[in-house]
């Protein structure tokens, strides 16, 4: 069975631009390592907005421009990217939390028989969005997230995400 990783929205505009916190900050040299030492198939995803975001549903609940296509707010953390290099990886673009397009592209690229565990931000959003697409997608496959390679918009938040996921039967990496 082949293992994958996915790693989450660890753009520049969740690190330290329009929507950073110090805990992203945190786990950053984290993931980078993880990045590094993972020897499989590797799926990046990239929260993607366009200039017309705050006319969008969730520009209207969450009304801070970020992650706009073609801003340096949109690109990989310097030190993701780096970690990136030489890896084989796959970029997935998504408008919102969980991309619906992300199990049939990991299917595509590996089969159905696969175990994947995810890194990245926000664990309370965006990761735990995409961990159970996954779960509901995969259900016999085995999920998982790496609580030291995630943080959440508050520790709080991070904390109730990951009992969620718990829950759900994906598993939580302490």
């Amino acid at each position: 069975m082949e293992e994958i990783l996915i790693v989450v929205d660890i753009q520049n505009d969740f690190v330290d631009g329009a929507l950073g916190t110090k805990e992203a900050l945190s786990i950053i040299d984290n993931a980078a390592e993880k990045i590094r030492g993972f020897e499989g198939k590797i799926f990046v995803t990239l929260d993607t907005h366009y200039e017309n975001y705050m006319c969008s549903a969730e520009g209207k609940n969450l009304p801070v421009p970020h992650c706009i296509k073609g801003t340096d707010g949109h690109k990989l953390n310097p030190k993701i990217e780096a970690a990136l290099t030489g890896k084989d990886y796959t970029v997935v673009e998504k408008i919102t939390f969980g991309s619906v397009n992300l199990p049939r592209i990991i299917e595509n690229k590996v089969g159905d028989r696969f175990s994947a565990q995810l890194i990245g931000l926000c664990t309370d959003i965006c990761v735990v969005s995409n961990a159970l697409l996954l779960k509901a997608n995969f259900p016999e496959n085995e999920i998982s997230v790496d609580a030291a390679c995630c943080a959440g918009v508050t520790p709080e938040t991070h904390n109730a995400a990951l009992d969620t996921m718990g829950c759900c039967q994906i598993k939580v990496i302490k």
